[in-house]
């Protein structure tokens, strides 16, 4: 499995987030405490990263802002949402396209357990 261990890493930190705060917050509430995890667990991420989207050499106006890029390796978006869609997983499938990554992570914080979703480009 692509960086077993560091997935298994993040999603403890995830847990613990869940844990103490529930499913009743809004989306920017569990990134600000997994920042707090990610620090305490000496995690390097990066937190709302910017890519830039290339067509024929010309760089485009737009640009994805992922929620973390963790060692520079995986993408991990945060969701506060009923359920995981198909759009959320596109959504990570165009992040790890702009970024070249390989491995992109959804997160659910808002069901009554943690959900999360791998997703491979």
């Amino acid at each position: 499995m692509l960086y077993e261990d560091l997935t298994f890493k993040i999603i403890g930190c995830c847990m613990e987030v869940h844990k103490e705060l529930g499913k009743k917050f809004n989306e920017i509430v569990y990134k600000d405490a997994l920042e707090i995890e990610f620090k305490s667990n000496n995690i390097d991420y990066e937190r709302e990263k910017e890519f830039e989207i290339s067509y024929k050499g010309v760089k485009l106006p737009r640009k994805y802002n992922a929620d973390f890029v963790i060692y520079n390796k995986i993408i991990l978006e945060a969701k506060a949402i009923e359920l995981i869609t198909n759009s959320n997983i596109n959504q990570t499938l165009n992040y790890l396209a702009a970024s070249k990554l390989k491995l992109g992570l959804i997160t659910n914080f808002g069901e009554d357990s943690l959900k999360y979703k791998r997703i491979i480009l």
